[in-house]
């Protein structure tokens, strides 16, 4: 049973900086691709960043770009996003999520698994 529990979420003033994690456990697959999604306040979920383990190639949402690095531990199948010069629209809860393979992909529909998501705040 895949698992994937993130930490560092919290409450931050806009131009702060947080560092999100994600573990995963129960990994059987030899590659896989993971993820940060979001879902701001009355907001479907949106993509951010994503990251292969592979090679360690890196997709990010054009409203990250700059601000946010995806990084990963192969051998601990965690990633991190490090989020500088943080944006009141960049509150929201933000999903870790994983899938096995090599494709990045940014579809939230391709990510069989899911984390229970951490919170965000952004105060202006």
């Amino acid at each position: 049973q895949v698992q994937l529990v993130e930490s560092g979420g919290g409450l931050v003033q806009a131009g702060g900086s947080l560092r999100l994690s994600c573990a995963a456990s129960g990994i059987t697959f030899s590659s896989w691709v993971m993820g940060w999604f979001r879902q701001p306040p009355g907001k479907e979920r949106e993509f951010v960043a994503t990251i292969t383990k592979s090679t360690g190639s890196t997709n990010y949402a054009d409203s990250v770009k700059g601000r946010f690095t995806i990084s990963r531990d192969s051998a601990k199948n965690t990633i991190f996003l490090q989020m500088n010069s943080l944006k009141h629209e960049d509150t929201g809860v933000y999903y870790c999520a994983a899938r096995s393979g090599y494709g990045l992909t940014t579809a939230e529909r391709l990510y069989g698994y899911w984390g229970q998501g951490t919170q965000v705040t952004v105060s202006s």
